[in-house]
C-alpha cells in the first residue's frame, strides 16, 4: 500500500510480521526520530522499540543490552552513533547505517561539543545537554569496545550501509575490515524516505526471508537490458527493479571477462550507480547463461536451452520496462 502523499513510502505488512524491531538513534536525537516513523509506517505489523538513549555512553550501552534481554528483538537498526552501539549488540541480526565507529573523533571534527540541543523531542522533556572533554572521553572509551565480539557467525548477521554522499562519517573501510556485508547506498548521512526505501528496506527483506526460510521465485536480469543507447539507465528499469524485488529474488547477470577483469569492475560500478543496494551480492558474471537455474531470465537475446522462462527484452511483447512491469504485476509474484 502506497502513501499517496509520499511516492517513496510504501507499506509491507507481510515483512517483519509479528516481529520486534529495535531502533538505536544517533547523537542528539531520540526515539521519536523520522526513521522510527518510517519503520512503523513501512512495517505496520512489526513492533518497533525505540528508546531515548542516555547522554552518557556507558549508560546507553547498558540500557541497550538490557532491552536486548527483555525485548529480544528480531532485528536491530542503528544510525550514526546508534550504528556504533548497534555493532556491539552481538547475537542479533543488525543493520548499522552510516555508523560513527569513531564517534569521539566525529564529535570533535564537527563541533558536537559544548551546549547541544536535541533534534527530536524526548519523553523526559529534556531539550539540551552539555558535552565537555570528559564526556568526549567517555564516548571514546565506549567506541573502542567495537568489534570485540566479531566471529564468523556475527559476520553473517551484520550489515553496514554507508551513504556515498555522507560528509559527516566515513568508516566504511574500518567496518569492512571486520564485516563483509558492507555496501554503499545513494544518500547522505541523514537518511530520507527515498534512501530508506531504496536501500534499507531491501536489506530488511533479505534478513526477514532468511529468518523465515522463505524462498522467492528467481529472476535473472541481463545488464544489457538495463542500459539505454548512451549507457545510462533505461527508462523505467529502476522502477521495475524496485517492484520486482518485492516479490522475487532478483539477480543481475553480466558477461565474465577473465582476460579483462576491469570490464567486470565497470559492470559492478554501473550497477552500484544505477541500481544500488539491490545489486549488492546479487550480481553474477557468466558467459553460460543456459546454466542459470531459476524462474525467469530477462535478456536482449534469448539463451538457447535456458533453464528459466525466457523474456526477450525489446521484443514486441516486452518492448519496454513498463511492459515487463505489467507482465509481472499480472503474475502476482508467481
Amino acid at each position: 500500500m502506497e502513501d499517496k502523499q509520499n511516492p517513496y513510502v510504501k507499506q509491507f505488512p507481510d515483512l517483519m510480521n509479528g516481529k520486534t524491531i529495535m531502533y538505536v538513534h544517533g547523537f542528539a536525537s531520540s526515539g521519536q526520530s523520522g526513521t522510527v516513523t518510517r519503520l512503523r509506517t513501512v512495517f505496520p505489523n512489526a513492533r518497533v522499540v525505540a528508546p531515548d538513549l542516555p547522554v552518557h555512553p556507558q549508560e546507553a550501552i547498558d540500557l541497550l543490552h538490557h532491552l536486548c534481554e527483555t525485548e529480544k528483538p528480531d532485528l536491530i537498526l542503528g544510525t550514526s552513533m546508534g550504528g556504533m552501539y548497534t555493532e556491539q549488540l552481538y547475537g542479533f541480526d543488525r543493520i548499522c547505517m552510516n555508523p560513527a565507529m569513531c564517534i569521539a573523533d566525529t564529535m570533535q571534527a564537527h563541533g558536537m561539543t559544548g551546549t547541544q540541543t536535541f533534534q527530536n523531542p524526548r519523553l523526559d522533556g529534556v531539550q539540551q545537554f552539555y558535552v565537555d572533554k570528559a564526556l568526549v572521553k567517555e564516548y571514546r572509551m565506549v567506541s573502542e569496545q567495537r568489534f570485540q565480539g566479531v566471529n564468523d557467525q556475527e559476520r553473517r548477521r551484520v550489515y553496514g550501509l554507508f551513504g556515498d554522499e555522507d560528509d559527516v562519517v566515513d568508516t566504511f573501510d574500518l567496518f569492512h575490515e571486520h564485516y563483509p556485508l558492507a555496501m554503499h547506498f545513494h544518500g547522505e548521512h541523514r537518511m530520507n524516505d527515498k534512501s530508506f526505501m531504496h536501500s534499507v528496506v531491501p536489506v530488511i527483506r533479505w534478513i526477514d526471508d532468511h529468518q523465515e526460510g522463505r524462498e522467492r521465485p528467481i529472476i535473472y536480469i541481463g545488464v544489457e537490458t538495463l542500459k539505454d543507447s548512451f549507457g545510462n539507465a533505461a527508462s523505467s528499469c529502476q522502477k521495475a527493479v524496485r517492484q520486482l524485488i518485492e516479490g522475487y529474488q532478483v539477480y543481475f547477470v553480466a558477461p565474465a571477462t577473465s582476460s579483462e577483469p576491469e570490464e567486470m569492475t565497470v559492470a559492478t560500478k554501473w550497477l552500484e550507480k544505477y541500481i544500488g543496494v539491490p545489486a549488492w551480492g546479487h550480481t553474477m558474471f557468466t558467459n553460460q547463461r543456459h546454466l542459470l537455474y531459476g524462474d525467469y531470465l530477462i535478456e536482449a537475446t534469448p539463451t538457447k536451452d535456458a533453464m528459466a522462462t525466457s523474456i526477450e527484452f525489446g521484443s514486441e511483447q516486452f518492448k519496454t520496462w513498463e511492459a515487463v512491469i505489467e507482465f509481472f504485476e499480472r503474475l502476482g509474484g508467481q
